[in-house]
């Protein structure tokens, strides 16, 4: 894992370049004009009882289980380089099984300035939002095989646009960086709309404490708005026919996310490759409004929707062994949602609420264990328990997962 020190290190060079110092620039090394191509292959054994349900929330477009028994995980292809001493560009593709199919899905795309100077770097085309800690990692840099439970209540899974980033990395003995983001906005939790409604501040500050340890906090804000959101109010899951055709859509709707993550590393020796200590905690909190238009045959029920979820997890990873690791992490998530009816025909509130089970306001908690063995940096085997309790309804999962990597691949984040 990289120091808070050594990521701000690898931030500064990727800032401050110049012309003559093309080997220094951007994040590839080698030939810095030939693109570094990285492949991820993930694969999962899965067994569970039932399907993912979160009560109370409007469900994202992944927000769902794997496939029962053997199935494709969330394989990814990347292509980065330095176009020149001005900008630095990488594209990954994401090939993963979605509602029982594989789908080839570009996750990002986007390029980044090299050569502004004064701390400061641009980044325009389709990127993971630097809000919160864990959304700009890729999945396979997670420390357990699946997202927290609040971002995947209030993301689908993580957050990702098109649009443009300016950051700046302040020159002081600490690190200091802010951002801020401008974006299309319809990807969840947003919707369709009339263009470049999302928006974002993120503010990281950190410090080294010896040669051990080192801690970084994060405070970030985004907005959006959208004209309709279609969705369920929970998921069904991998081959489930509903014994009704319903449809929930939101229509002009707000929505408003601030949130606060905490990090902890600690490494005996200043040796984090042989034994170290990972805590990491984030809350989340959204609040939304919107004209919800639930339709079921030719029934159909409308009301003013005013929403508030919050939800927070808190994990530890302990590298016990170069080769072995262990980790424990605990996730809480709460909705409380308020509708008044404006019109229904043959559908009235309480069967509104049964149905798209927005109505719960019951906390929904999960326990999850993972035992991973990573003979090297470019390979690891993981073992994942879960254990999700909502009202008086429980559930588990077992895991089973190998990530590969093949070909270039650079540093993680810190």
């Amino acid at each position: 894992m990289m120091t808070l020190h050594r990521a701000r290190v690898l931030a500064l060079a990727t800032t401050f370049v110049s012309t003559s110092a093309l080997a220094q620039t951007g994040y590839v090394s080698g030939n810095e004009f030939n693109p570094a191509i990285s492949l991820i292959l993930d694969g999962r054994y899965t067994e569970y009882h039932d399907d993912l349900e979160l009560p109370g929330f409007q469900m994202g477009p992944e927000s769902e289980l794997p496939a029962k028994g053997f199935s494709l995980g969330h394989s990814e292809l990347t292509l980065s380089a330095n176009v020149d001493d001005q900008f630095y560009g990488s594209a990954s593709l994401v090939i993963a099984d979605h509602d029982g199919s594989t789908e080839v899905e570009l996750e990002e795309a986007y390029l980044e300035t090299l050569g502004l100077g004064h701390g400061a770097t641009l980044k325009f085309g389709r990127f993971l939002s630097s809000i919160g800690y864990l959304n700009s990692q890729h999945e396979h840099a997670w420390s357990f095989y699946d997202a927290p439970l609040i971002y995947t209540a209030l993301f689908g899974k993580t957050l990702y646009d098109d649009g443009v980033q300016a950051r700046w990395l302040a020159p002081a003995d600490f690190f200091l960086e802010v951002g801020a983001e401008w974006t299309r906005g319809d990807s969840f939790p947003g919707g369709e709309n009339d263009g470049n409604d999302g928006k974002a501040l993120f503010i990281k500050l950190g410090n080294d404490l010896g040669q051990t340890a080192s801690w970084q906090l994060g405070a970030s804000g985004y907005s959006t708005r959208f004209n309709e959101r279609s969705g369920e109010g929970h998921s069904h899951g991998h081959g489930e026919e509903e014994e009704h055709a319903s449809e929930l859509v939101m229509e002009d709707g707000d929505v408003d996310i601030i949130g606060v993550d905490a990090v902890f590393k600690w490494a005996p020796g200043g040796q984090p490759r042989r034994q170290q200590l990972v805590l990491q905690a984030e809350y989340f909190q959204r609040k939304e409004t919107a004209l919800s238009h639930f339709s079921e045959e030719d029934n159909y029920f409308e009301a003013d929707y005013d929403g508030e979820q919050s939800g927070y997890y808190v994990q530890a990873v302990y590298r016990f062994h170069p080769q072995w690791s262990s980790g424990l992490r605990y996730d809480a998530i709460t909705p409380d949602n308020e509708f008044s009816e404006l019109d229904a025909n043959g559908i009235d509130l309480e069967e509104f609420l049964e149905e798209t089970e927005l109505g719960s306001d019951e906390t929904i908690t999960r326990q999850s264990a993972m035992l991973e063995y990573t003979p090297s940096e470019f390979s690891r085997i993981r073992l994942q328990y879960n254990h999700r309790d909502w009202g008086e309804d429980r559930d588990d999962l077992w895991v089973i997962q190998y990530t590969m990597s093949l070909g270039s691949h650079g540093a993680h984040s810190y």
